[in-house]
This record gives C-alpha cells, sequence and structure tokens, in this order.
C-alpha cells in the first residue's frame, strides 16, 4: 500500500501563498452579465407581481402611526 497516497491534493496546491491582489480585476463579459440580470430580472419580476401579505401591510401601518405621534 501506498502512504503517500494522502498527501497528493496537497502537493498540487502552489507552494506561494496567495496575492493579495487576487480577483481584484475580475470582470464578466458583456454576454455573461446581461445573462445574470435577465435571470435576476425574471425571478424578481415574479416575486414582485405577489400581493403584500395583510400582516405586513399592518405592520407597516403600525410604523406609520409611531412616526406621526
Amino acid at each position: 500500500m501506498n502512504s503517500d497516497k494522502g498527501n497528493k491534493l496537497a502537493r498540487a496546491l502552489p507552494s506561494a501563498p496567495p496575492s493579495d491582489k487576487l480577483g481584484t480585476n475580475a470582470k464578466l463579459d458583456s454576454s455573461s452579465q446581461k445573462r445574470i440580470g435577465d435571470q435576476l430580472r425574471a425571478m424578481y419580476d415574479e416575486l414582485m407581481q405577489q400581493p403584500v401579505p395583510d400582516r405586513f401591510k399592518d405592520l407597516l401601518d403600525q410604523l406609520d402611526k409611531k412616526r406621526e405621534e
């Protein structure tokens, strides 16, 4: 049996510590940004179409009354 088997991952990692600049200039191309934006809009548009629950309306009314006092 090979006693070295569990160390393969450790040796595959770089020996130098990661740079502080890693990821600071990460950018998505415009088509990826558009696709993500479209998916987020589709997801939240559906949510925005749902009615506000009565309990939330009641809580908002209570907050408004406290502000007026």
